[in-house]
């Protein structure tokens, strides 16, 4: 029986599509999040950057005015293929500021 991997998150996820824009150094991306939570999100891009990049993001969840600009650290990366399976390639993001992701978390509990 093949082994899965323990969930050993400690904010459950939403799926969601939404926009967000995010600055590495000088560079301006744009991308859709596929997944999102009060810890961090998954963001899908083509070519994402190397793990432990800092990256500074705005974004809006679903209908809401409340824009959130909060920074994070890519935390794990993903090319296109895992375990022989196509999959989306990009990156996992954990929120790096406790303080700023309080107000995220209460927006997404409303949303559960």
């Amino acid at each position: 029986m093949p082994r899965t991997k323990a969930n050993t998150r400690r904010h459950r996820r939403l799926t969601v599509r939404i926009l967000v824009d995010y600055q590495i150094g000088d560079q301006l991306r744009c991308d859709y999040a596929t997944t999102l939570g009060a810890g961090g999100l998954f963001i899908e891009c083509d070519v994402p950057p190397p793990k432990n990049t800092i990256l500074k993001l705005r974004f809006r969840v679903a209908d809401s005015t409340d824009l959130h600009e909060l920074e994070g650290r890519v935390t794990w990366r993903r090319t296109g293929e895992t375990d022989g399976l196509a999959v989306a390639p990009g990156m996992g993001v954990q929120f790096t500021a406790g303080s700023a992701t309080a107000r995220l978390a209460r927006e997404l509990d409303h949303l559960e």
